[in-house]
């Protein structure tokens, strides 16, 4: 199966940077986008191999998520159950027979760290509610969870050190996940593997330069360890600051 995931910083600002190229040409199984910006009445995208699931905020032209899927899901959820944590589109889970796809957008810590508590909350409260799903059957997380984990996961580490992305509390968030026994597809099969990045500044031609940071995922459960087939990047793919990243996992739906 394979499954795509993409921070799109706007889906009608990428349907006219061929974002519906990029779909069809990828094949995937799901596509599970991040950063919508739209609630679904304001967009209309022509996908007829595709079920579309949307999970809009409430404050127009912010956050939302996308699900695109060949196969129709049993039951889809959007948020956490939390009032607290949905009122921004963030979540959207979608149930098969074998597993849960969890698609979030995590929320960004923001400048001088003026949202990290609301940020800590939301980390703890995520991780309860994937462990909750994983009672059942095991669980894909994909998306931007906002953090670069370790120095090798962005270009400037040390000058990043206590920023939003890169703050120890966020780091920490994230190590509970993998502490919690799930694991980042990527490191699992690239684990020494330098200047590879999913997001980069439209500032200074950071691009360009490669001046970036990984803080797209796929994370699996332990469960699935041994069923990940192939985890990558496609930072050939333009179209937002943020490109596609890859999972390919031997399951069925």
């Amino acid at each position: 199966m394979k499954l795509i995931s993409w921070n799109v910083n706007g889906i009608r600002a990428c349907l006219n940077k061929d974002f519906l190229s990029v779909l069809e040409n990828s094949d995937a199984d799901i596509f599970s986008i991040q950063e919508s910006k739209c609630q679904d009445h304001q967009v209309e995208i022509n996908t007829p191999d595709y079920f579309q699931f949307y999970n809009s905020a409430e404050r127009k032209g912010y956050s939302g998520t996308i699900c695109f899927t060949k196969k129709e899901p049993f039951k889809v959820t959007n948020g956490l159950g939390i009032d607290e944590f949905d009122h921004e589109g963030r979540v959207i889970t979608l149930e098969y027979k074998n597993f849960f796809l969890v698609n979030v957008y995590t929320p960004n810590a923001q400048a001088e760290l003026k949202r990290i508590e609301f940020r800590e909350a939301w980390d703890k409260a995520f991780l309860d509610y994937l462990l909750k799903l994983e009672k059942t059957k095991p669980v894909i997380v994909c998306g931007d969870m906002n953090v670069a984990f370790q120095p090798i996961d962005l270009k400037n580490p040390k000058s990043n050190e206590g920023h939003a992305g890169y703050s120890i509390q966020e780091r920490e968030g994230f190590k509970r996940y993998l502490d919690a026994g799930f694991i980042d597809t990527f490191r699992l099969l690239h684990p020494d593997e330098k200047d590879r990045y999913s997001w980069w500044s439209y500032r200074f031609k950071a691009r360009d330069k490669n001046i970036g940071w990984r803080i797209d995922y796929f994370l699996v459960s332990k469960e699935l360890k041994d069923k990940v087939v192939k985890a990558d990047i496609l930072d050939g793919i333009m179209g937002s600051d943020h490109c596609p990243i890859l999972l390919e996992v031997d399951i069925d739906e």
